[in-house]
């Protein structure tokens, strides 16, 4: 742990004003994952990865059931009790005097907030917009670029559905073309990955659309190498990053992109309805606005945020959710993230019945992993899993990805996945 967050723990731990501020750092959980985080600072992030009685002190920072087995963080993550907490002050003070907490107080921690997430994103505050989720930062790209009709766009069919409707809509609305290139999944080769997109390029190609992390299987594509080959031929790079901000330890910048969209509510673990958009800086002006802002050619990030009224205390309570992703550590929470998939993909995986659609490779997934029973639709097992064991996933049926979603988080604990592990071999038999 960096010495400035050992000092930020123990200012917490510490100050008067952390009592009002963070009310479960002073209860007796909270004053255990404060002195849990300062015991095993010095352990490698691999190691700590494996080490219950840590993470069980993380578990105490969350208000997940402890009947109901929840194993759909891809879909929207819980949040912890500081974020919970956060959102409900937030929004008692706006009641007191909406018009003047609002707009008067609130309003005014955007910038903060702006440079927090900016900070973490690794790139300037000035190419950083708040809003509320990955659909509204990058459908504010797919419909703000001034493409024409003849203009080319390569996506994937396993992108987001959003976005392709977004894409859709565009095709439809202005004639531009839609350039599909297909994945067969889980692929385990970049090389491979990047051919199929850059095959895809013609002189007509002006954006490419990557997602970064398929939200349906896990597979982590290289963003990266694709931006490099797009900006080789003057294409512009929009990446959704919803299921991998704040899952995978990176810096936006190392993407290569020109865009960028998340949602904040998902590995964040932010408050629901939160997202964020980076805009390279050259790129704002010639980028219209989602929603009418007084100069729509301006180069000022802000011009994204003309949202009118929204949820201040959602926005604000954001902050929350970065220190604690903090506090864990993002290098932590990838390696933990990454052996809780791989600690029960390997117990089902040689058995005659289960068919894995996931990489169990860092480089190619991470947290989200996608199972198929022999003989057993999707939303049949989801269905038992729920009805006889308690135990939360999603069905997923999207092109040739067919199976159960299983995402864990850092508050699952391998306890948790065993339960998992021996309810599946119940219903095989």
């Amino acid at each position: 742990m960096e010495p400035k967050r050992r000092r930020f723990l123990r200012q917490l731990a510490t100050t008067a004003g952390a009592l009002t501020f963070t009310p479960f750092l002073q209860t007796a959980a909270g004053r255990d994952l404060l002195s849990a985080l300062e015991e095993y600072e010095r352990f490698p992030a691999d190691r700590l990865a494996v080490d219950e009685t840590f993470w069980r002190q993380v578990r105490q920072a969350y208000t997940v059931s402890p009947t109901v087995l929840y194993l759909n963080s891809g879909g929207v993550c819980p949040q912890p009790k500081v974020v919970q907490e956060a959102v409900e002050r937030y929004n008692r003070l706006s009641n007191e005097g909406p018009a003047f907490y609002m707009w008067q107080v609130l309003d005014k921690g955007r910038e903060p907030l702006r440079e927090k997430l900016a900070d973490l994103a690794g790139c300037s505050p000035e190419e950083i917009a708040v809003n509320r989720n990955a659909s509204e930062a990058l459908e504010t790209v797919i419909f703000g670029l001034p493409l024409t009709a003849g203009d080319e766009v390569v996506l994937s069919r396993y992108d987001y559905p959003n976005m392709i409707n977004a894409w859709k809509q565009r095709e439809l609305r202005d004639g531009i073309r839609l350039n599909w290139i297909d994945l067969d999944l889980p692929m385990e080769d970049d090389e491979a990955i990047v051919q199929r997109y850059a095959a895809a390029f013609t002189p007509a190609t002006k954006v490419v659309h990557i997602t970064h992390v398929i939200n349906w299987t896990g597979q982590i594509l290289p963003a990266a190498r694709i931006a490099e080959a797009a900006h080789r031929q003057n294409i512009e790079v929009l990446v959704d990053g919803a299921h991998s901000f704040a899952h995978l330890d990176y810096r936006i910048p190392d993407l290569g992109c020109d865009y960028f969209g998340t949602s904040l509510h998902k590995w964040m673990c932010a408050p629901f309805g939160s997202g964020m958009l980076y805009v390279r800086k050259e790129k704002i002006a010639g980028l219209y606005p989602l929603f009418a802002a007084p100069e729509p050619g301006s180069d000022d990030i802000r011009k994204f945020e003309a949202l009118g009224t929204r949820s201040f205390a959602i926005e604000q309570a954001i902050g929350q959710a970065v220190d604690f992703h903090l506090l864990i550590g993002a290098e932590r929470k990838e390696k933990r993230l990454h052996f809780l998939k791989n600690y029960w993909a390997e117990q089902v995986a040689e058995l005659p019945w289960a068919q894995l659609h996931t990489s169990l490779k860092p480089e190619f997934g991470c947290a989200i992993g996608l199972l198929n029973m022999e003989g057993m639709k999707p939303g049949e097992l989801a269905q038992t899993l729920f009805r006889e064991h308690q135990i939360f996933t999603v069905a997923i049926e999207w092109e040739k990805a067919t199976g159960i979603r299983v995402t864990p988080n850092v508050f699952t604990l391998q306890s948790e996945l065993d339960r998992f592990v021996e309810a599946l071999k119940t219903i095989a038999s």
